[in-house]
């Protein structure tokens, strides 16, 4: 029995749209909620929530019961840290702050079984492999892990092209804030010069044969997003969605 098909790598190479949603309350019961609620996938946040491996892994579980397909973003692209969540059971990965090939390269290398890779061998005892129910889950692994490299600065985009040629890289995706600040314009990705970039990262990810993601939430950087050819977009932060419902519950509500 081989390692389980991981459904949104397959799709993504396709070409489908995949609309997803941010995960950062770094709470199993409310990761639940969002993964149950429609989304195409979820992103488990690793880097700006509150999250560690057990959190990580609880969240996994969840949305691993429902419709929706995990994405775990970790704070940095660490070997030790990618082996742990990919044997807790993380089937797609996005990876911050990559800034050339050479970077890229190691993340491929992190995420397989060698001689491709160097990722360590304790499936054993991980629930990646159902505690060993998957008896050729080593053998079979590396084709079911999905690597996603995030691009969000200067340096990253002037070393898109050589990314790109990466073989193992299944979609690159844009950092609308951090890119934006290094461009001078912190606080502001809607300006019309990172606007400019972004399109057009997005129209050479996609000529390059990669998936191209991004994460928008207005209505009009998500249509424009998906113009320019993103087809994994997440359209949403759990944490927003809910703190802004709130206070409009509270504004409505509270007078004086």
């Amino acid at each position: 029995m081989p390692a389980p098909v991981n459904s949104f790598k397959k799709k993504i190479a396709r070409g489908d749209v995949q609309i997803g949603c941010w995960a950062g309350m770094a709470d199993a019961y409310a990761t639940e909620m969002t993964a149950s609620a429609g989304f195409d996938w979820v992103l488990i946040d690793g880097e700006h929530a509150p999250n560690d491996l057990r959190s990580i892994t609880r969240q996994l579980q969840v949305v691993q019961a429902s419709p929706s397909h995990a994405v775990v973003r970790l704070p940095i692209g660490s070997d030790w840290m990618i082996k742990q969540v990919l044997d807790a059971g993380a089937q797609s990965l996005l990876i911050p702050m990559v800034e050339s090939a050479d970077q890229a390269r190691e993340m491929v290398a992190a995420c397989r079984y060698p001689p491709e890779g160097i990722r360590g061998v304790g499936a054993a005892l991980a629930r990646s492999s159902r505690f060993s129910a998957i008896p050729d889950y080593l053998q079979t692994a590396n084709a079911q892990i999905c690597l996603l490299v995030q691009v969000e600065s200067k340096a990253a985009i002037a070393a898109l092209d050589d990314i790109l040629a990466v073989e193992g890289v299944d979609g690159v995706f844009i950092g609308p804030s951090d890119l934006a600040a290094d461009m001078g314009y912190l606080g502001n990705p809607d300006a019309p010069e990172v606007r400019t970039v972004i399109a057009d990262t997005l129209k050479r990810i996609r000529a390059a044969g990669k998936a191209a993601g991004i994460l928008a939430t207005s209505d009009e950087f998500i249509d424009a997003s998906l113009a320019d050819g993103a087809n994994f977009v997440a359209v949403g932060v759990d944490v927003v969605v809910f703190a802004k419902s709130l206070r409009g519950l509270a504004a409505k509500h509270i007078k004086g």
